[in-house]
């Protein structure tokens, strides 16, 4: 009996492991569509704003999202419940046509993206203070219930450098991270790759912040310029795993 208590321990254990690798999913499409399906959702944070336009497209072989943005600024977002212990990382596939001409993170007049990957967080209620809810309290009646407690932005940015981390020129309670940057990748679809547990508690001091809300963003509102992105494959994996292995 031993030998076999053995084997079977053994390939419960690489059973196990096989599916502590599997990435979690959020963004894969079966067929291109004018609307986004469920659970995906247009979330207007200011309804004075015109809206950028989704849809689904296959655009050179990939299947995603498309984003065109006119003077415009609507998040797509779905929910979503993720074991960031488990895995931590988020890897996705984006492009855009081109970066924008005049945004500046650094100022309100220049809070635009050719394209923002945008991950909110719950954060639990020992981490909010009387301060912090009396912030969040004031940004919901202006906004309603779709401001976070914490958010990072990863953003294709068009001046500053890959790795430059900032307070959004808004709100200290979304920080922008610059996961590419400038016109050298336009054109093409670029894989991107970063620890959202790491980033979330460097930028926010949160070893128990809960993500909630995984939403993508063509935003051009501020500077009135136009662009296009797509995002595609967005999915979670272990440290040590490779995006896009399976």
């Amino acid at each position: 009996m031993w030998p076999r208590s053995v084997a079977c321990l053994s390939l419960f254990a690489a059973s196990f492991a096989a599916q502590a690798n599997e990435p979690v999913w959020l963004g894969r499409f079966r067929v291109p569509s004018a609307d986004v399906p469920a659970p995906w959702k247009i979330v207007q944070l200011d309804k004075k704003v015109a809206s950028t336009r989704y849809r689904i497209t296959r655009w050179d072989d990939v299947l995603g999202i498309e984003a065109v943005a006119e003077s415009s600024m609507t998040l797509l977002a779905r929910p979503v419940e993720i074991d960031l212990d488990r895995t931590p990382v988020l890897c996705w596939r984006w492009r855009v046509d081109a970066p924008l001409a005049k945004a500046d993170m650094a100022t309100k007049a220049g809070d635009d993206y050719a394209a923002r990957v945008y991950v909110s967080f719950a954060l639990p209620p020992a981490e909010i203070g009387w301060v912090l809810r009396g912030k969040l309290a004031l940004a919901r009646s202006i906004y309603g219930d779709a401001v976070p407690d914490a958010a990072l932005n990863y953003v294709w940015d068009n001046r500053y450098p890959v790795g430059t981390r900032k307070p959004n020129a808004y709100t200290d309670r979304t920080r922008m991270i610059v996961a590419e940057s400038g016109a050298a990748n336009a054109g093409k679809w670029v894989v991107a790759r970063q620890d959202v547990q790491q980033d979330v508690i460097t930028e926010f001091g949160s070893e128990q912040a809960r993500m909630v809300q995984l939403s993508v963003a063509s935003d051009t509102d501020n500077t009135g310029e136009s662009a296009r992105a797509g995002f595609a494959d967005f999915h979670f994996v272990e440290r040590n795993t490779a995006c896009f292995a399976n």
